[in-house]
C-alpha cells in the first residue's frame, strides 16, 4: 500500500470523470454518479496528483 492514498469527498464530487480519464486504474465513476477510488496502489502507475489538481470541484485529496 502506498504511503498516501487519494480520497474522494462525495459531497463535492459531481461525477465529471476527469479523474477517471487521467487515472482509470485508480478512479471510477460508479452507479451513484460519484467518483470512487478502486485501486489506490495504482497511483504508482499514473499521476494521481494531476487528477487531484484537475478536479474542478476540489473533491480529491491525499490521505496519509
Amino acid at each position: 500500500m502506498p504511503d498516501r492514498i487519494p480520497v474522494v469527498d462525495p459531497e463535492k464530487c459531481t461525477g465529471c470523470a476527469t479523474c477517471e480519464a487521467l487515472c482509470p486504474d485508480v478512479f471510477t465513476v460508479e452507479e451513484d454518479g460519484k467518483s470512487h477510488v478502486k485501486d489506490p496502489a495504482a497511483c504508482e502507475q499514473c499521476d494521481c496528483q494531476a487528477a487531484i489538481d484537475s478536479c474542478p470541484q476540489g473533491a480529491i485529496s491525499w490521505s496519509e
